[in-house]
């Protein structure tokens, strides 16, 4: 999942620099992409941290449900 999202903003990126480049943009241009870029690339970082974050509280979930179970089991 965060592959297929990093190369897909890759690939967007790429895009877009490269054909932003054909036409010689402004500086202002740049610094205004540089600017989104860099913004996309904070925003992945803290999908991925959330992502940590979800498959860790999913992870304690499934293990409690492990423990629930075995203690139901024994209870028959």
């Amino acid at each position: 999942m965060k592959r297929f999202v990093a190369a897909i903003l890759f690939a967007g990126t790429l895009s877009i620099i490269s054909s932003t480049s054909a036409q010689a943009p402004a500086q202002k241009d740049e610094q205004a992409l540089l600017a989104l870029v860099k913004e996309v690339q904070a925003q992945q970082l803290e999908i991925a941290a959330n992502q940590v974050k979800i498959e860790t509280k999913l992870a304690e979930v499934a293990e409690a449900i492990r423990i629930a179970r075995i203690y139901a089991g024994r209870g028959r």
